[in-house]
This record gives C-alpha cells, structure tokens and sequence, in this order.
C-alpha cells in the first residue's frame, strides 16, 4: 500500500473535525511569519483520553528546487491541550506551499495543504 493512501483529506468522512486548517499570519514583530495550523476549525475535534489528536507536522515546499523541509512537529496531551499550534517560520518567501499532518489516535492519519 502506497503511504499516501493512509492519509484522509477533505474528501473523507470527519473531515470538518479532523483536517489540519492551515493559514500564514503576520507576528507582532516585523520580519515574523508565522504558519497557524489548526484541527477542528470547522467543527472543535473531541479531547478525551479515549479520543484526541496527539500531534501536528508542518512541512514546506521550497520554491527553488522542490525540496520537502520537516518545518516542526506539536505535539499534545489529550484533555488539557488542544490542537492548535503557530510556526515561526524564517524566510517564508522561499517556500512555494506548505502541508501538514496531524494524527488522531482513532481516525488515523489527516493532511492538507495551502499553495502560495
């Protein structure tokens, strides 16, 4: 099986409480970027024991070569955290998309990504 067909995107059932909502934001410094990653945009995801996302990966396109840059990883403790992390990114411009994985221990794998 392919890695990419474990990863559940929009078009799957949950998808409102499960798929990472990414937006860029300006920090309150000049020069600052961030990326914002959210799950449970639409509709807030459950944060149980028995039910929670564990983590987010964020990673970045480069516009000069293609290459795929692991930009950082968040993770949670379900009940007293919740799933919603900002990314400092240095040289934002450089990077053509960015995508994120976020992982929920009964769902599974989720993904989404935003072109620049």
């Amino acid at each position: 099986m392919d890695f990419a067909a474990v990863i559940k995107s929009g078009d799957d059932e949950g998808k409102e409480k499960h798929v990472p909502y990414i937006s860029l934001d300006k920090g309150h410094k000049e020069g600052r970027d961030i990326v914002r990653v959210v799950v449970g945009h639409e509709v807030e995801h459950p944060n149980t024991l028995e039910h929670h996302i564990a983590w987010i990966e964020l990673y970045g396109v480069k516009k000069s070569n293609g290459q795929v840059l692991n930009l950082g990883r968040a993770t949670w403790a379900p009940v007293y955290s919740n799933p919603n992390v900002r990314f400092h990114i240095n040289q934002i411009d450089e990077f053509k998309a960015f995508h994120a994985l976020a992982y929920c221990n009964i769902h599974g794998l989720w993904g989404n990504s935003l072109e620049r």
